[in-house]
């Protein structure tokens, strides 16, 4: 014996187009990529707010663990109403994260090291305080500026009334009134989020010029790819009609809505993927040199979409061959750790990416829902915004199984910063502490993100653990340095090892990474088995042990399991990788 530790849909392209895309062996095809939230990542000059500089510094950190690419979250000029997601000018940094010279430097250190930068784009929306805006409002009715917008006169005998019934995803209306330069309540402008995030109108050519050259700047910068945020809500239906029922964020996810998934949205990606294609395999744009990558073949420049969409198949629209390369799956990170629910997403997954040859992808946590650690530490049907700690212990060992079992799948995968540590939800942090816009706004989303975005720890011991010399933006909790990067690292069996021997094995065994399939073996009740070719994924996501065949030589596990006689006991929460060769 031996103990081991460690509904429509979408139009199917030609097979002729799908298999030019197939077979290129692009990058983003197999990579896992890690999302940084600069605020919360590393601080480099002691003002409690994570920066540039920071992220550079922490760069080999990122290589070691064996990330093909760094995906930061806006960093741009902004008033931060919503942690830079209303951004004030797309062509600037934001002086608490540094300037376009700390930008240039951490794109080209991460290209030393072999990483690739993946920036956000956020096309929906402007803040309040982008210069169009402020026109918009200063020069009056009738400015051209307005145009640019969504605004409209209101209803009722004095305007007093919001267009129409449309509510905001923070909760409350989905329109703001202005008041007039003359002093008098004005017209009202649309904001799918924040008031101070107004919604452009993609109706408009100068919205569309004005992106390409967004697009163009930062490609030239030298960055290998765009997130684009709220990618399903550029475009909204013609007349703005009302939806005709309160309660709209309840139907988010379960249905096209007036405001998102609007079938317009695909001809914008179709001319941005032109863009795109120009600077494919180049380094510094269209004449610039050729990319080396960390000896991996290349392949240009990527695009990846949030789209929040009612299924997987509408999701599948935006990654056809001439649009996106990616879309998160927000239906894999909904799942509860419940084998016959995952097989079944996993199934829709790899059916509605393989029409369009696009590559699936997963994810467990990111910056907008509570850390999977936590979510799995509860009991199931509480939704991806958590309240509560849950038992912790359980939530690891789940977290933990749930990444092997993310990383043996087909495609590109998704690592949210500090959960290669373990990290929990920060779930007790006190009112006044709280930084989300939405846990201010009534009827909206809950508001508990910053649970998420609590400053990860690098260090032991510290005033926050590692972050930085001057604390930290929101407060870390006690004993937060026993999961820090210096404490797991060296270590058998942590976390944080677990990720980094994952990510290695993932990259050293041909049969993982890129794919369309998976052969699905005969397993117990709650197990899930599958083969890809030599290599076999078992996850237990039952309560109790069970004996299974062993299928060749083990790999990695995520716990201990015990070996004898051609068989192996498996215990409830663990996932298991073998090979035959």
């Amino acid at each position: 014996m031996s103990q081991h530790s460690a509904d429509p849909a979408p139009t199917p392209f030609s097979e002729a187009a799908v298999a030019t895309v197939v077979k290129r062996r692009d990058w983003w095809r197999d990579a896992v990529i890690y999302q940084v939230y600069p605020r919360s990542f590393a601080d480099s000059n002691g003002d409690g707010m994570g920066d540039l500089e920071g992220i550079r510094t922490r760069l080999p950190y990122l290589r070691d663990l064996g990330v093909d690419a760094v995906w930061l979250s806006p960093f741009y000029a902004s008033p931060q109403a919503d942690a830079g997601y209303d951004v004030a000018d797309y062509r600037a940094v934001d002086p608490m994260f540094g300037n376009l010279l700390d930008a240039d430097a951490l794109i080209r250190d991460a290209r030393e090291l072999g990483l690739r930068i993946i920036v956000d784009l956020v096309p929906n929306h402007s803040s309040d305080q982008h210069e169009w805006f402020k026109r918009a409002v200063a020069e009056g009715p009738g400015s051209p500026l307005r145009d640019r917008y969504h605004f409209r006169p209101g209803k009722g005998d004095d305007g007093e009334l919001p267009p129409n019934d449309w509510e905001s995803i923070f909760g409350g209306p989905a329109w703001t009134r202005i008041t007039e330069p003359d002093g008098t309540p004005g017209e009202w402008y649309l904001h799918l989020f924040a008031p101070e995030q107004p919604d452009f109108n993609w109706e408009h050519p100068a919205v569309g010029d004005e992106f390409r050259s967004i697009l163009r700047f930062w490609l030239d910068m030298g960055v290998d790819g765009f997130r684009i945020d709220v990618a399903h809500g550029l475009v909204k239906a013609e007349g703005l009609p009302d939806l005709g029922s309160h309660g709209q964020l309840k139907l988010l996810g379960n249905d096209v809505m007036p405001f998102f998934d609007q079938d317009g949205v695909h001809a914008i990606y179709r001319q941005w993927r032109t863009i795109l294609d120009e600077y494919a395999g180049n380094e510094n744009g269209p004449e610039g040199p050729s990319s080396e990558g960390r000896g991996r073949e290349t392949g240009g420049r990527i695009f990846v979409a949030e789209a929040w969409t009612p299924t997987i198949e509408r999701t599948a629209n935006y990654v056809r061959p001439d649009e996106l390369h990616q879309a998160f799956n927000f239906q894999y990170l909904s799942t509860e750790w419940d084998a016959g629910e995952l097989r079944a997403v996993i199934d829709r997954t790899l059916e509605a990416m393989r029409p369009v040859g696009a590559p699936a992808t997963w994810v467990l946590s990111n910056h907008d829902v509570t850390r999977h650690a936590t979510r799995f530490a509860n009991p199931p049907g509480l939704g991806t915004q958590i309240r509560t700690a849950g038992d912790r212990e359980l939530g690891l060992r789940r977290a933990r199984a749930a990444t092997l079992l993310m990383l043996a799948l087909p495609g590109s995968a998704y690592v949210y910063q500090g959960e290669e540590l373990g990290l929990p939800d920060v779930v007790d942090l006190a009112d006044e502490v709280r930084q989300d816009p939405a846990y201010f706004r009534g009827a909206g989303q809950d508001g508990f993100r910053d649970g998420c975005r609590v400053p990860i720890p690098w260090t032991r011991e510290g005033s926050s653990y590692g972050f930085g010399a001057g604390g930290s933006l929101l407060p870390q909790p006690e004993g937060w340095g026993e999961l820090s990067v210096e404490s797991q690292t060296g270590v058998p069996g942590s976390t944080l090892e677990l990720y980094r021997s994952a990510i290695a094995v993932r990259r050293e065994q041909p049969d993982l990474g890129a794919g369309d399939c998976v052969e699905w073996l005969k397993a117990p009740e709650g197990v899930l088995a599958f083969r890809r070719g030599e290599f076999v994924c078992v996850a237990n996501t039952g309560t109790g042990s069970v004996t299974i065949p062993a299928y060749g030589r083990l790999l990695l596990a995520s716990g201990e399991i015990a070996e004898t006689d051609g068989e192996a006991k498996l215990p409830a929460d663990t996932t298991v990788w073998w090979t035959a060769n």
